[in-house]
């Protein structure tokens, strides 16, 4: 059988899935990708031509096809074929849930649904390199990729608290700030003026981050005690994450330093300044992005009274949830570990150690 990539919506998620996925089919053992885009848009003209010139494939609905004709895109599938056909079904739209519920419980076609940080409660929370042994082959149809701050968060506290693979981490709490980007660089709305400071709306985690990161642990039978704060600034560049980490043992400096750089999913960084971290992955990512989980800034690693770690790290955009996107789906193909660790290899080229 055919193994088919789906992908619904070409937002700053969906775009660069589908140019992965097309760009190194071959090698991820994919045949065929396909994606669904609603609205005829004289301003994604340019975009679906490149997307569809690399081989990817438009699905849109009954009533559009004829709009995306006249502007000259050839439409390969009508949406409810394209998702009935497809192996796997990645939503990058911030209604996953919604065609979850009209929708993807429907279909017999695939073998898996894959949806984005925003959709809260679509299935089970996954996080490459975090949470990989909670997968639950034929049981996990519907995952969650968590956000990219969560993504941080989990990685930073398996890496840093974990006593190794089955174990549960030596934390006693843990405090995360979340300084965020206002917009993404492809958006013109939705920018502040100032810091927006964002209200603790949830009396135990206080912001959805820390909520989703405990979520996270949960598939790994962890309970953890997490609290987050929120702020907004005026900026485009990338989050980035203050964190202050309570362990229940002893440790020193070199050693928090040394298991983060044992991490082959975190990138070391001397630079203190976002828009160095931003440019980096201009000029050295895939469509602009690292596929790092976190991006650590070394001089601000402290340890205080051999259990407190504080430290400051920038969140890479939305790298670490497409490389977890990406991953989600070839274990949903093929749920063999090594399997997915060897196609997933071509990818590694992004997934730096340092910047």
């Amino acid at each position: 059988m055919k193994k088919i990539v789906h992908v619904v919506g070409t937002g700053t998620i969906g775009e660069p899935l589908i140019g992965l996925f097309t760009d190194f089919s071959d090698r991820l053992g994919i045949d065929e990708v396909t994606f669904h885009k609603r609205t005829p848009l004289e301003s994604d003209k340019a975009k679906i031509r490149h997307l569809m010139e690399r081989g990817a494939r438009l699905a849109t609905d009954a009533d559009r096809k004829s709009d995306f004709e006249a502007m000259g895109h050839e439409v390969s599938y009508e949406k409810h074929e394209a998702l009935e056909r497809a192996t796997v079904v990645i939503d990058c739209t911030p209604a996953g849930n919604r065609n979850k519920e009209e929708i993807y419980n429907h279909l017999a076609g695939p073998r898996g649904f894959i949806a984005q940080g925003s959709e809260f409660g679509f299935g089970k929370p996954y996080a490459r390199g975090v949470n990989d042994e909670a997968l639950r082959p034929g049981d996990d149809r519907f995952l969650q990729v968590v956000s990219c701050n969560t993504h941080n968060i989990g990685t930073l506290l398996k890496t840093v608290a974990g006593r190794g693979a089955g174990q549960p981490l030596g934390l006693d709490r843990a405090i995360f700030v979340c300084m965020r980007r206002a917009n993404d660089v492809t958006q013109t709305g939705s920018f502040v003026p100032a810091p927006t400071v964002g209200k603790h709306g949830d009396a135990d985690f206080g912001t959805h981050h820390a909520r989703d990161a405990h979520g996270l642990f949960q598939t790994l039978d962890m309970d953890l005690d997490l609290f987050s704060s929120a702020v907004k600034l005026n900026t485009q560049y990338m989050h980035s994450l203050w964190f202050h980490m309570v362990l229940d043992h002893d440790t020193t400096h070199q050693e928090v330093l040394q298991s983060l750089v044992d991490n082959p999913r975190v990138a070391m960084t001397d630079k203190d300044a976002a828009n160095l971290i931003f440019s980096f992955g201009r000029d050295h990512g895939y469509y602009g992005r690292i596929l790092s989980q976190a991006v650590v800034v070394q001089p601000t690693l402290a340890v205080r009274n051999q259990r407190e770690v504080y430290g400051f790290c920038f969140t890479p955009q939305d790298g670490n949830s497409l490389l977890s996107s990406i991953a989600a789906a070839l274990w949903q193909i093929d749920p063999d570990p090594d399997s997915v660790a060897q196609r997933l290899r071509p990818l590694s080229r992004w997934i730096y150690r340092e910047i």
